[in-house]
């Protein structure tokens, strides 16, 4: 250091002793500010090296004093609060009045390169944490992608039995027979010309028959009712019963098998001179196993001749390729809309069983599947479509299946053996959803001897459903404003449709995403309603079909509407583990939660101000931060304790069973119809009186 560095360097190293004895360890140093200018320049340098703080004080006392040019260049660097700049200084100067000390040197160079490596260190440990967290991306993404691809596989093999299922009811006489026969026995489409609108005459009125009936007829050279009679002999060989009174009741007998003071496992067993038949026949699930109608033994017993299956929901159909298994002659009568549906439930559900499976294996427990897609191949083969408004004759009776609400193709059905009728109404609604209107009751269901009438909903007065509607969807335009985006998981069936159909038709500028098998249901929805007078448009515009696992990161802003409705699995959990953390974001719970599922717990949650989650997610576990919106989305495809006290009241059934509901409400509204002059009996075996 020149002479003229060390005259510089003198008042800041003063200026330094001053503010290290004014500290109160100072009165153990052996001298003070000169005797430490003096004997211990280097010390002081130090201090300013390791304190910034001790660099601020020293600034301020010299703030204001009058230094040489060299001193306050100097004091710039040596106070600088960059503790960089303060290095670079003392690399280069010596403390004033000491001699070279080659060991200090060393010292001081090892002490740089030391700096210098652990910069390097923390560098390189910075780009391994980097590394690793895109090793991390990397491999959920092909977690993920594994799963999509092994989706189209599943998908594929699904729509290859499908095909196999339609060519063989192509090649199979009965089953084409109930094709034409459905065909046939369609009502004929309003006329709009100017005959029809004459009101002199009986072209006003409308044919009984439908033109491909009337061309066919005429083909065959047969009347309609010829042509009707031959097919229905083919769809039904059975030869008819006896002839009997018209008061005879046949020894008519409806006893629930399932699904009557609970809900799930739906299954009613109705027998009538020789003939039984089941309506409906659903699954329930307990403790993670997926078990039949709880009575279902019984149906069992004795020969049974059919199926009618309400609607296609698993708690109403669900068990009926097990029955098929075991009576592979049993017919399966539904809408033309739940023949279509059902087995694609029943795939589903067949896949669900399998994966219990090897969960189960896994720990050495027994096997729960009820059945594989073999079975669910053979029960596709013999459903037969029933349309509205038609009777059906299965043995000793007749079934005539009339519209029901609730969702696509679910249906009452009026039973009728000799002159004693009984009526099931399914699930049930009243009021017009996006994709169904509510419930027409035929001339047929008034005055019955019994009314099985469904509780689901039976102590709920649901509020008005525009409202509801309304509060929906400002939400969700709300949300999607902000730039977030809102996750919907719905049940596959029927719900997912309806919520993107009343999105697509109060928010089309909103982007809408339907995955998992809500999708595959969506366009069967649209196929099912392509030929009808008001057919379904799901798809199109801003609604398509998730883009996963490449849109889980990259649609940022709109709905996606996937399963599983409870979180126990699907795409909606792994939607949910991107969603969940975003403050801007949202998640609507849309329907029934069982009490232990994840959706359940969720709720539960966020109701407590949130916190962490867990989501199953490809067999492992993900835990997130909830910091997203969470609430329910209260749309109910149930008729409401008003709904279902106007079905009995047009039905006017001389007695009503409450089936498919909670005990504890069923005692309530029994009384409530009790008041209104309804007669009611046990949900057990009834007979007429």
């Amino acid at each position: 250091m020149s002479a003229g560095d060390r005259a510089a360097a003198e008042p800041i190293l003063r200026a330094v002793a001053e503010v290290v004895c004014s500290r109160p360890g100072a009165a153990r140093l052996p001298g003070g500010p000169d005797w430490l200018v003096r004997e211990r320049a280097p010390w002081l340098l130090e201090v300013l090296r390791r304190s910034p703080a001790v660099r601020v004080r020293v600034a301020e006392t010299l703030r204001g004093a009058r230094l040489q040019d060299r001193a306050r260049h100097l004091a710039t660097l040596l106070l600088n609060p960059d503790d960089a700049v303060v290095e670079a200084a003392l690399g280069w100067l010596d403390p004033p009045g000491s001699a070279p000390d080659p060991a200090a040197r060393r010292a001081k160079r090892a002490r740089q390169a030391e700096r210098v490596l652990k910069k390097k260190l923390e560098a390189e440990r910075q780009r391994l944490e980097y590394a690793r967290q895109e090793a991390r991306e990397a491999g959920k993404l092909l977690e993920e992608t594994r799963a999509a691809m092994t989706e189209l596989e599943e998908r594929v093999d699904k729509l290859d039995r499908q095909l196999a299922v339609a060519q063989h009811r192509l090649r199979d006489p009965r089953a084409t027979a109930a094709a034409l026969l459905h065909a046939l026995e369609r009502p004929p489409a309003p006329r709009d010309d100017a005959a029809s609108r004459d009101p002199r005459g009986d072209a006003a009125s409308p044919g009984r028959y439908n033109d491909v009936l009337l061309a066919a007829a005429a083909a065959a050279s047969l009347t309609p009712e010829e042509l009707l009679a031959a097919v229905r002999a083919v769809v039904d060989p059975t030869p008819p019963a006896p002839p009997v009174e018209v008061v005879d009741d046949l020894d008519l007998r409806v006893t629930p098998l399932g699904g009557d003071t609970e809900i799930g496992g739906s299954c009613l067993l109705v027998e009538a001179g020789g003939t039984r038949i089941l309506v409906d026949a659903g699954l329930r699930p307990s403790d993670g196993r997926t078990l039949p109608p709880r009575d279902i033994d019984r149906a069992l017993e004795g020969d049974l001749h059919a199926v009618v299956v309400t609607h296609a929901h698993n708690d109403h159909c669900g068990y009926v390729p097990a029955l098929v298994a075991r009576n592979p002659r049993l017919r399966i009568l539904a809408s033309p809309e739940t023949v279509r549906l059902m087995p694609m439930m029943w795939e589903d559900t067949a896949k669900v069983m399998r994966e219990q499976n090897r969960a189960r294996a896994r720990w050495g427990a027994d096997p729960v599947a009820l059945y594989g897609h073999a079975e669910v191949e053979a029960a596709a083969r013999r459903c037969e479509e029933v349309p509205f408004a038609v009777p059906r004759r299965i043995g000793g009776m007749t079934v005539e299946l009339f519209p029901a609400g609730h969702i696509l193709g679910a249906a009452g059905a009026v039973i009728r053996a000799g002159d004693r009728r009984v009526v099931v109404t399914g699930d049930i609604s009243g009021f017009r959803q996006e994709s169904v209107d509510g419930y027409t009751l035929p001339e047929s269901a008034r005055g019955a001897d019994l009314l099985v009438l469904e509780t689901t909903c039976c102590g709920d007065d649901h509020e008005d459903r525009e409202r509801r509607v309304g509060d929906f969807i400002r939400e969700v335009q709300e949300i999607h404003q902000g730039g977030g985006r809102v996750l919907i998981p719905a049940f596959a069936l029927g719900r997912a449709q309806e919520i993107a159909l009343v999105l697509r038709r109060h928010l089309p500028e909103v982007p809408v995403r339907i995955d998992g098998m809500a999708a595959d249901l969506s366009r069967a929805f649209e196929a099912a309603t392509a030929d009808s007078a008001h057919p379904l448009k799901i798809f199109g515009d801003a609604v398509a079909v998730a883009d996963r696992p490449a849109e889980l990161d990259t649609f940022r802003t709109g709905v996606v509407i996937t399963t599983s409705g409870m979180l126990t699995g699907g795409p909606a959990v792994q939607w949910a583990a991107r969603i969940l953390p975003d403050p801007g974001s949202a998640l609507f719970i849309s329907g029934y939660q069982d009490e232990e599922s994840p959706g359940a717990r969720l709720r539960r949650l966020s109701e407590e101000g949130g916190g962490e989650f867990t989501l199953p997610v490809h067999g492992g576990r993900v835990t997130v931060q909830v910091k997203a919106r969470v609430a329910t989305m209260r749309v109910s495809a149930h008729a409401d304790r008003r709904g279902l006290l106007n079905i009995a009241d047009e039905v006017a059934a001389r007695q009503t069973m409450l089936v498919h509901g909670l005990h504890r409400r069923q005692r309530r509204f029994r009384e409530v119809l009790r008041v209104r002059d309804h007669a009611t009996v046990e949900t057990a075996a009834w007979r007429p009186e």
